[in-house]
C-alpha cells in the first residue's frame, strides 16, 4: 500500500524543529521526498538524518524565507535532487510578545517580514516552479488562532497571521488557472520549543508570574480539554499535501481544540 503523498516532492520551511520537523518526518513516512529548509542548517540536517535513517528521502538546505535568492535556491535544490516540486509547506515563523501600547516598529516590522513577506516569497518562488512544470501543485501555509482574532500581547503576530490569511486567498485566486491550490492550517496553543520561549517572554513583559503560567492558561482554554502537541497537525498536513484536498483552495483549517470557533 502506497503512502498518501507517495512520490511527491515537498519543500518545507522551518523544518528543523517543532511542527516543521514533525510534519517533515510524517510526510517522508508516507512516501514523499523532502527538502528541509531552516535558518539553522544543523537542525535541518538533523531532521534530514532522522528521515534517511527511517528509510526516507530528504535533503537539508539552509535558508531564510525573507531572502528571495535563498528561497529560490531551496526550490532549485528540490528540483535538482527530486526532479520537481509538488508541495510547499511554509512553516517558518517568529513571535515576540509585547503589550499593545509597547509594540515597537522594530518588533512589528520584523514579525511581518518573516511571517507575512516570507510567506509571499515562498508562495511566489514555489508557484513559479510549479507553473513551469505545468502539472499544478499545492501551497500549504501556517496561520494561527492569532489570525482569527486579536490578542493584546501579540498585536504584531496577529497582524502577520491575518496577512497570511489574505495571501492564502490571494494565491488561491491568482493561481487557480495553473491548477495550484493554496490552503492553510491554523494551530492553537501547541507544546513546541516556540511556545516554551514564548512562555518565558510573557513572564519578562509581566503578563505571567512564572514560566508555564501563560501556556497553561492558554492551553486550557479549549473544548477538547488538553494541551495541543505538534503531532496533532499531522493528519491535516497530510490531507492538504495529498490528492484528498484537490477540490479545496483558499481555506483555513483550525487545529486548536476548539479555542476559536469560526
Amino acid at each position: 500500500m502506497s503512502g498518501r503523498v507517495e512520490g511527491r516532492s515537498i519543500l518545507l520551511t522551518g523544518g528543523g524543529s517543532g511542527m516543521g520537523r514533525v510534519i517533515a518526518i510524517a510526510c517522508a513516512k508516507e512516501g514523499a521526498d523532502l527538502t528541509v529548509v531552516d535558518m539553522n542548517l544543523e537542525a535541518a540536517q538533523a531532521t534530514r538524518d532522522a528521515i534517511v535513517a527511517a528509510g526516507g528521502n530528504a535533503i537539508a538546505v539552509q535558508g531564510n524565507v525573507t531572502k528571495r535568492a535563498e528561497v529560490a535556491a531551496a526550490v532549485a535544490a528540490a528540483v535538482e535532487n527530486f526532479g520537481k516540486l509538488d508541495v510547499l509547506f511554509n512553516i517558518a515563523g517568529i513571535i515576540k510578545p509585547s503589550h499593545f501600547l509597547d509594540t515597537t516598529e522594530e518588533n512589528f516590522l520584523n514579525t511581518i517580514e518573516v511571517n507575512t513577506l516570507g510567506t509571499l516569497i515562498c508562495q511566489q518562488e514555489s508557484a513559479k516552479q510549479m507553473i513551469k512544470q505545468g502539472h499544478g501543485g499545492k501551497l500549504v501555509l501556517v496561520s494561527s488562532i492569532a489570525g482569527r482574532q486579536g490578542y493584546p500581547d501579540f498585536s504584531a503576530y496577529c497582524a502577520s497571521k491575518f496577512g497570511v490569511n489574505a495571501l492564502n486567498q490571494s494565491a488561491a485566486h491568482a493561481l487557480s488557472e495553473h491548477n495550484i491550490t493554496s490552503n492553510a492550517f491554523a494551530p492553537g496553543v501547541v507544546d513546541t520549543p516556540l511556545w516554551k520561549k514564548l512562555d518565558l517572554d510573557l513572564v519578562e513583559i509581566g503578563s505571567a508570574e512564572k514560566p508555564g503560567d501563560a501556556f497553561g492558561a492558554f492551553a486550557g482554554a479549549n473544548l477538547v480539554g488538553r494541551t495541543g502537541v505538534a503531532e496533532d497537525v499531522i493528519g491535516t498536513a497530510l490531507f492538504l499535501a495529498s490528492s484528498d484536498s484537490d477540490y479545496m483552495t483558499g481555506q483555513i483549517i483550525m487545529i486548536d481544540g476548539g479555542m476559536v470557533l469560526v
